[in-house]
């Protein structure tokens, strides 16, 4: 498998955290030769970004099986069952905002990313695809999002 970023993010954002997110307005640079790709896009609220969380690391004796955020009142989770950072492969996917659209960059708020990280892909939000009707999830989940976004 081979993959190149096809962009990076500039954020005010320069090491990980774990809530605020929402507010933050950031910026993906794309690569020039991939411009022209963003045709159309300005006709969309949400885009779907995909990236490499820069800096996280994985280490199976302490990420396979872990507390959300550490957090001693979350429940003991596979990463599987979570969306932490620590990952086997260190992928993210977050929907944002489309702020604006300008040459080879796009304006975006709400992006789980810090400063400098690879942009693999990027995709518009369609409801068909990525929103599910009355989606099922732990109450443990509204009490670690508090504050995320």
């Amino acid at each position: 498998m081979n993959m190149q970023p096809i962009g990076i993010v500039k954020s005010p954002v320069i090491e990980g955290v774990d809530a605020g997110w929402g507010d933050v307005v950031s910026e993906i640079h794309l690569n020039r030769e991939f411009a022209a790709g963003l045709t159309g896009l300005e006709t969309f609220s949400y885009i779907l970004v995909v990236f490499a969380m820069r800096e996280a690391t994985w280490s199976p004796e302490s990420d396979l099986v872990r507390r959300p955020q550490g957090r001693a009142d979350m429940p003991l989770l596979g990463i599987f069952a979570q969306r932490a950072k620590h990952r086997p492969n260190p992928i993210g996917v977050t929907s944002v905002r489309l702020l604006a659209v300008q040459g080879n960059k796009l304006r975006i708020q709400g992006l789980d990313a810090i400063d400098e990280t690879p942009v693999l892909d990027i995709k518009p939000y369609f409801p068909q695809y990525d929103r599910v009707p009355e989606p099922v999830i732990p109450p443990w989940v509204e009490e670690l999002m508090t504050g995320y976004f």
